[in-house]
C-alpha cells in the first residue's frame, strides 16, 4: 500500500482548506429536496430512485447522474452540475428526508456493484443475492470509471455525516477478497488502498483498516472472513471502536 496520498484525498481528509462558499449556488440543496431536474437526464430525484434502480445499463453507460446523486466539494466531469457548498451541506444534513433520499442513492449503488445494505446503523453489507451477485462484481472489475464514482460515493457519504457507512462498504469489499478471491483485480485493490480506504476523516477507522489491509495482501495465511467483518462492525455499534477498547 502506497504511503503517499493522492491530491484529492488530502484535500478531503483537510476538509478543503481555503475553499469559500457561494451563497447563490444551490443546486445540490435543490436537487436532494426533489425541486430541481439534475441535467442532462431531466430527473428529479425521486424519479431516478424510481426508474433507475436495477437498471443496469442505464447506470453503466450514463455518466452525468453521479455528480448529482452524490455531490462533493470538487468539480466533477458533469459541468451541468455543481459542486457542494458548505451551507448546502449544513442544510442536507440537518434535513432527514434528504439524508433518507442520500442513502437510498446509495442503496441503487449498491445495487448496481452486487451489494446490498444490511444495517444503515453499522454499514453491514451482503451480496445482493446468490444468483445476482456475479455478473455484478465482474462488472465492477472489468469497468474501471467505476472506481471513481467508488471514490465520489465515501467521500460525499462521509461531508453528509454517514461515514460509518463506508467503514461497512470498506470491509465486505476486503472479506470478499481476502476470503473469496472476488473483487481481487490489481486495479480495485489499487483504488482501494490508495483512494477508498482513506475516504474515511476518523483517523482510528482509517488506521485500522489500513492495518489489516496490508496483512490481507501480504500474507496469503491471513483471511478477514465475513465473520470477521461482521465481529468489526458489531464491536464498533457496542464499544465505539472497529478494534474494540
Amino acid at each position: 500500500m502506497s504511503t503517499r496520498l493522492p491530491r484529492d484525498i488530502v484535500e478531503f481528509l483537510e476538509g478543503y482548506p481555503g475553499q469559500e462558499d457561494d451563497a447563490s449556488m444551490n443546486a445540490n440543496l435543490e436537487f436532494y429536496s426533489n425541486r430541481r431536474r439534475c441535467r442532462p437526464d431531466n430527473l428529479l430525484i425521486e424519479e431516478i430512485h424510481e426508474r433507475w434502480f436495477g437498471d443496469y445499463q442505464r447506470l453503466e453507460y450514463k455518466h452525468g447522474f453521479i455528480q448529482w446523486l452524490f455531490p462533493i466539494r470538487e468539480y466533477g466531469m458533469n459541468y451541468e452540475s455543481q459542486p457542494l457548498q458548505t451551507h448546502e451541506l449544513e442544510s442536507m444534513k440537518n434535513d432527514a428526508t434528504i439524508i433518507n433520499r442520500i442513502i437510498h442513492s446509495y442503496r441503487l449503488m449498491l445495487d448496481f456493484y452486487g451489494m446490498r445494505l444490511e444495517s444503515e446503523e453499522t454499514g453491514l453489507l451482503s451480496r445482493s443475492s446468490p444468483s445476482d451477485f456475479a455478473p455484478r462484481y465482474a462488472n465492477l472489475v472489468r469497468s474501471s470509471h467505476n472506481n471513481l464514482r467508488i471514490s465520489r460515493i465515501l467521500k460525499c457519504l462521509s461531508e453528509v455525516g454517514l461515514e460509518r457507512l463506508n467503514t461497512g462498504f470498506l470491509l465486505h469489499v476486503l472479506s470478499e477478497q481476502s476470503e473469496h478471491g472476488h473483487l481481487r483485480s490489481s486495479m480495485i485493490e489499487s483504488s482501494m488502498d490508495r483512494w477508498w480506504a482513506n475516504c474515511l476523516r476518523n483517523e482510528d477507522e482509517r488506521s485500522w483498516i489500513a492495518g489489516v489491509t496490508r496483512k490481507v495482501r501480504a500474507r496469503s495465511d491471513f483471511v478477514f472472513s465475513r465473520e470477521t467483518y461482521e465481529e468489526a462492525l458489531e464491536r464498533r455499534r457496542t464499544t465505539g471502536r472497529l478494534g474494540g477498547p
